[in-house]
């Protein structure tokens, strides 16, 4: 049997079947390939159709992440002389449409080593398969990645030892390979990283696949390797961090890598407001959760105070929008979400594009417009497709409010008010100094709901019931207002609030002033 220096080994077994099969899997590859071997993840892939087989997204579940822990503890064991490294270009937590794309890959992926070999651990029925299959895995492999063009292809099946019981072992993987894995858009995690090893990896990839925009990687420098044991066999931190690029641009390329010195524990994990997720290994647990007391004691740590920002939200009929132009009467410069929401489907904006990308062309009028109603009827009901959308328009409306608050500054405004009924469910509490909540009983609001827009009970509650209750919306607040009386007494609240308000700003720009 040739040797080959790098190979791609596609794994097509069943995920809850793949965390038997991986040793053995392993042990056969490692007599193939000696330096490199990528790992892609197609699950149910079958190469014995005999005709054009394609790649697919797959959901990222939260069996992945043990099949991938065990693939590189495997590997330490079995193949430990090969840099074994998951490729996770095809995972991806929203399913977008195949049709009128090539799926996860538009064109070949190039990989820090082009693959000589693609090995596959599909199980073939017969050997007059062999040649079929090998065609086959070979045009799959050519359309994922960029590989040399004498790729040579392998079939580990008739090699691989019988697992016991694999068919009727469960070990949790039938009952629980479909359990989705919450996805972040902006994931950060800190290390040495020194001489990538499969630990490293292990995290690595798992942060790759826990993000879904951003990835910011904090890697020690000269002032945390000090006490350090040995630290002179450390490698210098420019190669620590070209190993690191190379490893994550295989692995995941669509991701934003930011790869940052770190000077002391912390790093921008307590000064970026954007990070939602931080990955920790059970050694690395304890600094997680400094990370996030750090948080809680400083929020908002690069807000500036001028103008003061008010994050103002509550259910469908809670009366929010007419506290927000109350607050507009007041002084405040008003923000309204909704209108930035209807803003960023224009013709011509960053999300435009990306929403037509993610949903299809027949979404567009024959104005060049979004037809809000036929996207609509796309995510309805449908939480990954609404997940999808979400996460193309929440980011771009979030980057409008901050140029309005930019623009509410120019215009010596001292307040202003972010009206958005999705400022707690996007994120977006890192733009505001205090959130607002407007509230209403739920009878109420579904009278309301009926009376202004003219729908059924039924319709109205089924509304509400689809959106945070006022129990959890009152749990992120700093102030609470009630709209359910008469409009003098919300007017006599809400002037209470902004009288109380002015005297907390006050005393914030005293304390700023004093620590200056």
């Amino acid at each position: 049997m040739s040797m080959f220096s790098t190979g791609i080994l596609v794994l097509t077994s069943p995920l809850h079947v793949l965390p038997l099969r991986i040793a053995p899997v392993l042990t056969s590859a490692a007599q193939v390939v000696e330096r490199t071997l990528y790992v892609h993840l197609h699950p149910g892939l079958n190469l014995g159709t005999g005709g054009q087989v394609r790649p697919v997204y797959i959901p990222p579940l939260g069996d992945l992440c043990t099949l991938i822990s065990r693939l590189y503890s495997n590997a330490a064991d079995i193949c430990a002389h090969l840099d074994v490294r998951v490729l996770l270009t095809n995972v991806r937590g929203q399913l977008a449409p195949l049709s009128g794309n090539n799926g996860p890959f538009a064109t070949p992926q190039t990989l820090s080593h082009s693959p000589e070999v693609v090995l596959t651990d599909f199980p073939i029925q017969d050997s007059g398969q062999s040649s079929l299959v090998t065609q086959c895995l070979q045009k799959y492999a050519g359309h994922c990645y960029v590989c040399t063009s004498s790729l040579s292809s392998v079939l580990l099946y008739p090699r691989l030892k019988e697992v016991s019981g694999e068919e009727d072992d469960d070990r949790g993987g039938r009952g629980t390979q479909l359990n989705p894995l919450e996805t972040f858009s902006d994931v950060v995690v800190g290390g040495t990283f020194d001489r990538l090893h499969g630990a490293h990896k292990t995290l690595l990839n798992i942060s790759c696949l826990l993000a879904n925009r951003r990835f910011v990687i904090g890697v020690c420098d000269q002032e945390l390797l000090k006490n350090k044991v040995l630290k002179e066999l450390i490698e210098p931190y420019d190669r620590r961090v070209q190993k690191l690029q190379d490893f994550l641009n295989d692995v995941k390329p669509s991701l934003e890598y930011e790869i940052v010195p770190l000077s002391d524990p912390f790093g921008p994990s307590i000064t970026d407001p954007e990070l939602q997720c931080i990955v920790v290994s059970e050694e690395t647990r304890k600094g997680g959760e400094a990370v996030n007391r750090k948080r809680v004691e400083n929020p908002q740590p690069d807000l500036s105070l001028d103008p003061y920002v008010i994050g103002l939200t509550g259910g469908s009929g809670s009366g929010k929008s007419s506290i927000a132009h109350r607050l507009e009467g007041l002084g405040a410069a008003r923000i309204d979400c909704d209108q930035l929401g209807h803003e960023v489907y224009l013709p011509g904006t960053s999300a435009y594009q990306k929403v037509i990308q993610e949903f299809g062309p027949d979404i567009v009028n024959e104005d060049k417009t979004i037809n809000r109603r036929v996207l609509g009827g796309k995510v309805f009901g449908n939480q990954e497709r609404l997940k999808a959308l979400t996460d193309i328009v929440w980011p771009e409306i979030a980057l409008l409010v901050k140029k309005r608050i930019k623009q509410a500054k120019e215009q010596g405004k001292r307040v202003c008010v972010v009206d958005a009924a999705v400022l707690l469910e996007a994120g977006w509490t890192y733009l505001v100094h205090e959130v607002w909540v407007a509230t209403i009983p739920e009878e109420e609001a579904v009278k309301r709901i009926v009376q202004r827009d003219g729908v059924k009970e039924e319709d109205a509650l089924r509304r509400l019931k689809s959106q945070w209750p006022n129990a959890k919306l009152i749990e992120h607040a700093n102030v609470v207002l009630c709209t359910l009386w008469e409009p003098d007494v919300t007017q006599r609240q809400v002037l209470k609030a902004w009288n109380l308000l002015q005297h907390r700003i006050q005393k914030r720009q005293e304390t700023t002033r004093s620590s200056l």
